[in-house]
């Protein structure tokens, strides 16, 4: 793994943060970062990933961080609601998404701005952690394919394995020893190229979106040396809650 070194300015935040992460993640996880040299080293773009843990935007963070960019996310809004945590996160650079509102609209003017000034965004396609029963990933969500045809810039795939062991799906108590084998392989940028002067329609949005799933999937099938299911697992179809812990009733976090 070639680690590229940082050009972009840290804030205070990411000061305070890297070493105590980097420390947690070391004493933890092994990590097996492929073809890590797919993400920009300079440019806005985003990179997009399935998710199968809580614990992972940090190994995400690492991968980036690794790579020499500051990686920027789409998070939940309920992450600023405290004050303390609040500043945090905006001194670090990331953007507040109202999950399931209108209001998510803030977010995706945000997320195009900071493609826009040359920023790594990194999205979750799926929204949330996937309730796929084998853990692949489920459909996606429309954000990284309108943030993507907005701005015209590089969608970075990644397939991701290994961070769900450490924590599993809304378990309380991480399981820390032995140390968990985190793998990302970074794929080339999705070609989206043909839709970028199509009006914005549902279907090619859809389109698009589609895409993305697709090289995520097909390389979280490399990582894992298996095959995913031939239809990806729809929330809405199965009637699962599309937010918060699946386990326990709605109204419930």
């Amino acid at each position: 793994m070639v680690v590229r070194k940082m050009r972009e300015k840290k804030s205070w935040a990411w000061w305070l943060a890297e070493p105590i992460v980097r420390a947690a993640l070391v004493s933890t996880t092994k990590h097996d970062w492929i073809d890590g040299e797919n993400i920009p080293a300079t440019g806005g773009c985003i990179i997009v990933l399935n998710h199968v843990s809580h614990v992972d935007p940090l190994t995400a963070a690492q991968l980036v961080y690794d790579h020499g960019r500051l990686p920027h996310y789409l998070a939940k809004s309920g992450l600023f609601k405290n004050k303390a945590l609040s500043a945090f996160f905006t001194a670090a650079g990331q953007i507040p998404v109202e999950r399931l509102s209108k209001n998510a609209a803030g977010a995706f003017d945000a997320a195009v701005q900071a493609v826009r000034d040359g920023k790594c965004v990194v999205v979750y396609p799926e929204g949330t952690i996937t309730r796929d029963p084998g853990g692949w990933p489920m459909t996606g969500k429309s954000g990284a394919a309108r943030i993507a045809l907005a701005t015209g810039c590089p969608v970075i795939p990644v397939g991701q394995w290994g961070a769900q062991q450490l924590l599993a799906p809304y378990a309380k108590k991480p399981d820390l020893f032995p140390r968990k084998l985190v793998t990302m392989k970074v794929g080339t940028p999705v070609d989206l190229s043909d839709l970028e002067a199509k009006p914005r329609t549902v279907a090619v949005i859809q389109e698009a979106t589609d895409r993305i799933m697709a090289a995520i999937t097909a390389l979280v099938e490399d990582v894992r040396g298996e095959t995913a299911p031939p239809e990806r697992f729809d929330m809405k179809k199965a009637g699962v809650r599309q937010i918060g812990n699946p386990n326990k009733p709605e109204g419930t976090t």
